[in-house]
């Protein structure tokens, strides 16, 4: 048994050198619990006969419908931040608050909020935030470090507030340790745990978290001494409001409301998204106006078909008025979709668009696959067995074991990323609270807003990097890092007000899906 917990340790301290020794974290992943089973063999501590099942659990990962959302929702992010809608989104703000200090960092915090329901890569949307933002918000008096931090932070709201890429990671892991964890606790018809359910649960925390940025940026935003007088911006016209935003919110809400409204799956709503995506890009990059109607008519079909689907209309063989209507509608949609492809394609937009969906989809299914791997060798050694009983033994019971969970998922933050922390902490560490009688949904949502710290701190924070690659090189990295500072703090105020107050994360799902 000893000799079991000491290559347990060696795998860990493995794991760890490798991820920060530079390699790709796939490799690291992958590769560390590999080498230490063989070795272990060599001493008669590891049977490699586990690593049979290893070809079974990368089928599982690469049938699982559930996943193939990361694509879908990526190519949806990307084709927004590509075809500049999101930029535009942020000028229109920009002018209708005004051009305060306050006014602006708000609007730069409106817009994240609103983007992030639309895309969760955070690469992206730091660096469109720089872009854009960065230079008005100095012109208008806020000082580089909390211009700095102000950006960071909103832009990785799309962790949070659904539909989020790491909610769909975080659902398929929690949904499939919670069944086994249930199961081996005696419980062997648990109530499935679906991605819904933390897109649900994640709503009001998100909005929460967002509350309290806008109150400390009410509270703090003053212009600089030396800042001179903001430019007086002019007025924006109804129409081109209505042109802006209209777009992106039918899209978000025809793909989180069909998700919530029960009518699509995660990966349907992710298609739905992807399509929708491809239609507006098309729209914002052509002047024919024929094509133009043509995007309009198609995007504007797909919203009303999900609409009456989550009215209930049609779901009987007795609506033949809206069977017919579906079926125009679908024909219009299909024949939308590959003009807009088309359009895409012949103006270059759709080529790197793709090429970076595969680059970050590579990325996210390479990690599972790796810890998976990582999970199975753990299981091995007895590791599982061993985070049980550590767990039981701490002060506090169940709520111990959490805020164990939640300081080693802080601490981990770190140095590692959100994808890796998921498929790390909840197969190793989940089962000692899925298998108790706390709620799932709650636990998972909790993961999700500690996880967000993890862009944010340093020295690995994935947003700190994003950011200095493309600010001025008058902005220090310690005006970075002081200007995150409060916005962490922030998060882990809203992270211990979701632990005191469960039902912010449990009362919607329950009110949605009973």
């Amino acid at each position: 048994m000893i000799a079991q917990e000491l290559f347990l340790l060696l795998l860990l301290l493995g794991l760890f050198a490798g991820i920060l020794s530079g390699i790709p974290a796939m490799l690291a992943i992958a590769g560390a619990p590999l080498v230490t089973a063989v070795i272990a063999s060599l001493f008669g501590v590891f049977d490699l006969a586990f690593l049979k099942f290893f070809p079974a659990r990368v089928w599982g990962i690469m049938s699982n419908s559930l996943l193939m959302a990361v694509p879908l929702f990526v190519l949806m992010g990307v084709l927004l931040e590509r075809a500049r809608l999101a930029e535009n989104m942020l000028t229109v703000l920009a002018r209708m608050m005004g051009g305060s200090a306050r006014g602006m960092g708000l609007s730069v915090l409106l817009f994240s909020a609103m983007i992030a329901a639309a895309t969760g890569i955070i690469g992206a949307t730091i660096v469109m935030l720089v872009l854009v933002s960065l230079k008005p918000l100095l012109e208008a008096g806020v000082p580089p470090r909390r211009a700095s931090g102000l950006i960071c932070a909103s832009g990785t709201l799309g962790q949070i507030i659904p539909p989020s890429i790491i909610l769909v990671l975080l659902g398929d892991q929690i949904g499939n340790t919670y069944l086994e964890a249930q199961q081996q606790a005696g419980n062997f018809a648990p109530l499935p745990v679906s991605v819904a359910d933390l897109f649900a649960g994640a709503l009001i925390p998100g909005l929460i978290l967002v509350a309290l940025y806008a109150l400390y940026l009410t509270v703090v935003m003053r212009p600089a001494r030396q800042a001179a007088k903001p430019p007086s911006q002019p007025r924006v016209h109804p129409r081109e409001v209505i042109f802006t935003f209209l777009p992106p919110m039918l899209l978000i809400l025809s793909v989180l409301g069909s998700i919530l409204a029960g009518v699509a799956t995660a990966t349907e709503a992710a298609g739905l998204g992807a399509v929708g995506a491809l239609l507006m890009a098309a729209f914002a990059t052509t002047e024919n106006r024929s094509v133009r109607t043509l995007l309009a008519a198609a995007g504007l079909a797909a919203f009303a078909l999900v609409a009456l689907r989550a009215a209930g209309i049609g779901r009987t063989a007795t609506d033949s008025a809206a069977g017919l209507f579906a079926i125009v509608a679908v024909a219009l949609i299909a024949i939308g979709t590959l003009a807009a492809a088309l359009k895409l394609w012949r103006s270059g937009l759709l080529q790197p668009s793709l090429s970076e969906t595969m680059k970050i989809s590579g990325m996210v299914f390479g990690i599972v696959i790796a810890a998976s791997l990582l999970a199975l060798v753990f299981r091995g050694f007895g590791g599982d067995r061993l985070v049980m009983e550590l767990m039981r033994s701490l002060p506090g019971d169940q709520m111990g074991a959490l805020l164990v969970i939640m300081l080693v998922v802080f601490l981990l933050g770190f140095i590692l990323e959100a994808v890796e922390i998921i498929y790390i902490v909840v197969p190793l560490m989940g089962p000692a609270i899925l298998g108790t009688d706390i709620s799932p949904v709650w636990f998972g949502v909790l993961l999700a807003m500690n996880l967000q710290t993890s862009f944010l701190t340093p020295p690995f924070g994935f947003a700190l990097f994003y950011f200095r690659s493309v600010a001025p090189r008058s902005i220090t990295t310690g005006d970075i890092y002081r200007g995150v500072a409060p916005f962490v703090v922030l998060q882990l105020a809203a992270l211990a007000t979701l632990v005191a107050i469960p039902e912010l994360a449990t009362w919607l799902p329950s009110l949605i899906f009973g």
